[in-house]
């Protein structure tokens, strides 16, 4: 295509273009109104299709759209899928030499690109600058705009200038793209980085192909072997840990388990880290075991599960990890196992960290929302979205809770009598010695201390230590229970317990699930049969032709794609085009191929 000679007509690029038949949610709304020339901010759940929201309209716009995103593998993965749609799209950053980059840049000002993604280092700098003021541009959209805020977990310095696109070239249209950000981060993205006439377009957060589930650790590894096994064999996934040790040997582990997995951190040389992520993008099959750092912006469609081996830093975090899982529309898993020895460590880091005292307030209150998403005893969907300021009627049938319903008991007595056994002890003891005291436990570190003398040794015996562990990790997701801020493993009390210390409230818990023997679990699919000869065939030639054109297997086409191909099972060109995910330009590149793979199959 060529920026000089733009088609007007947002239903014809998505379609002729991009091979789908509908916008989906309000990307028509969004994409209306940047072609009209007006600015936007555009929160949208990750799959959601932000990116066509400003494809599209650089399309029907005269000049060139500047993409700016911190992501080189994003940037990356986003040109090829767009050239590989006929689109003239390039990218400057660091990755290319000094010969690309100047024809770029010729390309640039001469008019031939319909699209430039763009790192927001290089676009800050006085000589690009200057060189986009040579430019007719389209529009300019900023990705990842939540990076802005400074209270995030993605915080760039950087974004904070990008306000100067405004002021150097305040008649091109902005709209800046984000999938989380809650009241506080959209208010910072909106005074930092738009005028105050843009518009806002926030679409629904959920994800209904995901499937949540949360349960506690007892054997991790072991328990995420399991999942991988039983109900993921074969299929990409990410696993997140909290450290950087933690991703080398959970990997290890896996491989010499048979499950393909290769480790990634910041730890890592620049060329193995490069390696294992463009393993993961272009090969089946792979699991990636990754710290936080991994993943954003990473366009890979077919993520069938990602998988926490610990528990992330916030609900934001959560949602937008797991939100790299299905981003295809197909079923996939968000899994994660958590403990009380994850809930103490993020506090203790909270309280140790040097940030303000604001900051840490709000990271508790993040943290908190994490905790209290894990513990909750319903539909998990509502209590997701509603961080995000979204309703949803609950019952969604799609994640743990739902599909097995967890039984509640009234724990009041239970809290009250582990709440004052934290107080009589001096508020210095961690669990395991708060459990053994209400156990009646007799040992020389109980003579020690004097607590085989205490009233509150022995008041527990009508609990098991399973339970009063329990009971001590669901009053510190609560916020009843601290860790002590000096770091020395002890529980004190919040001050919030009072009332339910004095027995003036009542308190409900859930009870913990029992490991049991490992069984096979219904696999969550596609109604596409992925043993059937016709599915099989179109995977291996998708993935010789990926290979012969060095791209990762989806730009060649989606999973859902391929499954709809089986479906319809298509005789003639004409019939193929009808098929979502095949544009015009694929339909001429790959179609022939294609009906001669359905033909070898069908005869």
């Amino acid at each position: 295509m060529s920026s000089t000679t733009p088609e007007r007509d947002p239903q014809r690029i998505l379609e002729r273009v991009f091979g789908y038949q509908a916008f989906r949610g309000q990307q028509r709304a969004i994409v209306d109104s940047i072609i009209d020339g007006r600015h936007a901010l555009v929160l949208m759940p990750t799959g959601g299709g932000k990116s066509l929201c400003y494809q599209i309209p650089a399309l029907a716009r005269r000049g060139t759209a500047v993409v700016v995103s911190p992501l080189i593998a994003l940037m990356r993965d986003q040109v090829e899928a767009l050239t590989h749609n006929g689109v003239a799209a390039a990218v400057l950053n660091s990755s290319l030499d000094a010969a690309t980059r100047q024809q770029t840049e010729r390309d640039l000002v001469e008019g031939r690109l319909d699209l430039i993604y763009i790192a927001p280092e290089r676009l800050l700098r006085e000589p690009m600058l200057r060189l986009l003021e040579q430019t007719e541009l389209s529009l300019i959209a900023i990705d990842e705009a939540h990076c802005v805020s400074q209270w995030g977990h993605d915080f760039r310095p950087e974004y904070l200038k990008l306000g100067v696109l405004g002021e150097r070239f305040p008649d091109v249209p902005r709209l800046a793209l984000t999938a989380t950000a809650d009241e506080r981060t959209r208010a910072e993205i909106r005074r930092c980085l738009l005028p105050a006439e843009a518009e806002t377009f926030i679409d629904s957060f959920d994800r209904p192909n995901i499937r949540y589930r949360v349960g506690l650790k007892h054997r991790a590894r072991e328990q995420l072997l399991s999942f991988i096994q039983n109900e993921h064999a074969g299929e990409s996934g990410i696993v997140y840990c909290f450290s950087r040790r933690k991703t080398e040997q959970t990997a290890a582990w896996l491989s010499g388990n048979g499950v393909r997995a290769l480790p990634y951190h910041a730890g890592l040389g620049d060329e193995e880290r490069r390696q294992h992520q463009d393993r993961f993008i272009r090969e089946d099959g792979l699991v990636i075991c990754a710290t936080i750092a991994f993943g954003m912006g990473i366009d890979k469609p077919d993520v069938r599960f990602v998988a926490h081996l610990d528990l992330p830093k916030s609900m934001e975090a959560y949602y937008q990890e797991t939100g790299r899982a299905g981003r295809d529309g197909l079923p996939a898993d968000a899994w994660m196992v958590y403990s009380l020895a994850d809930i103490v460590q993020i506090r203790q880091l909270l309280d140790q960290s040097g940030a303000g005292e604001a900051q840490k307030r709000l990271e508790r209150e993040r943290l908190e929302a994490l905790l209290a998403y894990c513990e909750h005893a319903g539909c998990r969907r509502p209590a997701l979205l509603a961080y995000f300021d979204e309703t949803h009627p609950g019952h969604c049938g799609n994640c743990d809770n739902c599909q097995t319903p967890p039984t509640t008991w009234d724990a009041t007595e239970a809290a009250r009598k582990l709440l004052s056994c934290v107080y009589r002890t001096g508020q210095r003891f961690g669990a395991g010695h708060l459990v053994d005291v209400l156990l009646g436990k007799d040992s020389d570190r109980m003579r020690q201390f004097g607590h085989d003398q205490l009233s509150v040794h022995g008041i527990g015996t009508e609990h098991d230590k399973a339970t009063w562990h329990s009971v001590v990790r669901q009053l510190l997701a609560l916020g009843y229970l601290r860790p002590d801020p000096e770091g020395h493993g002890g529980l004190v009390l919040d001050d919030s317990c009072r009332e339910l210390l004095r027995g003036e409230q009542k308190l409900t818990l859930r009870e913990d699930i029992r490991p049991a023997g490992r069984k096979r679990a219904v696999k969550a699919r596609a109604d596409v049969d992925t043993g059937s000869p016709l599915w099989q065939a179109l995977r291996q030639w998708r993935t010789a032709t990926a290979g012969e054109e060095g791209v990762p297997p989806y730009v060649i086409f989606h999973d859902a794609t391929l499954a709809a191909i089986v479906e319809a099972e298509p005789e003639s060109l004409d019939e193929l085009a009808g098929i979502s995910g095949v544009g015009r330009h694929k339909l001429d590149r790959y179609g022939e191929q294609v009906l001669e793979v359905l033909a070898s199959i069908q005869t």
